[in-house]
């Protein structure tokens, strides 16, 4: 179990889908123990492999202590099956554009299948936070960031902003 480094808006690969999963191994084990490492390392609620710099449709979710114990999960090709007309909005952010966030319309329910890092299929429903996070990390794996769910006038202030702060940073 690695912390890995979480690559930053302007990675080619947080903007290209990823690779679906083909084998179920040690290697896929060792990547979701490194997934959930670097997300809890990193103060996040969630972790899709792009943002480590692995182009493989794999994420990690905890948000047990917002949405109950079932809450966590590592998944593996996911995809959305169904979501509810409803919506509401809430901020994000993202471990990969640090220092930023914003309000985004989500789903409010949705319902999920993939497989489990052992190869099992799985299918459950989620709610709430639970929901927007699985729905932004399953967005990273189509390489979608939370940012394009914004207005064009949000999404420029927002990367103004960002880029602010990056340049603020490296001048320290």
């Amino acid at each position: 179990m690695a912390v890995r480094e979480i690559v930053l808006l302007g990675d080619p690969v947080l903007r290209k889908p990823a690779e679906e999963v083909e084998r179920f191994d040690e290697e896929l084990q060792s990547l979701v123990d490194d997934l959930f490492t670097t997300m809890v390392s990193a103060d996040g609620a969630g972790l899709a492999a792009p943002q480590i710099g692995v182009s493989r449709r794999v994420l990690v979710v905890d948000v047990r202590q917002v949405a109950g114990d079932h809450a966590r999960v590592a998944l593996v090709n996911p995809r959305v099956v169904e979501r509810s007309d409803d919506e509401e909005k809430d901020t994000e952010g993202c471990l990969s554009i640090p220092g930023v966030s914003e309000l985004v319309r989500r789903p409010v329910h949705i319902v999920v299948e993939g497989k489990d890092p052992f190869g099992e299929d799985v299918r459950f429903e989620a709610e709430g936070f639970y929901a927007r996070a699985l729905l932004h990390e399953i967005d990273h794996l189509d390489g979608v960031l939370f940012i394009d769910h914004l207005s064009p006038l949000k999404r420029r202030m927002l990367l103004k902003r960002y880029r602010k702060l990056r340049e603020e940073e490296e001048d320290r």
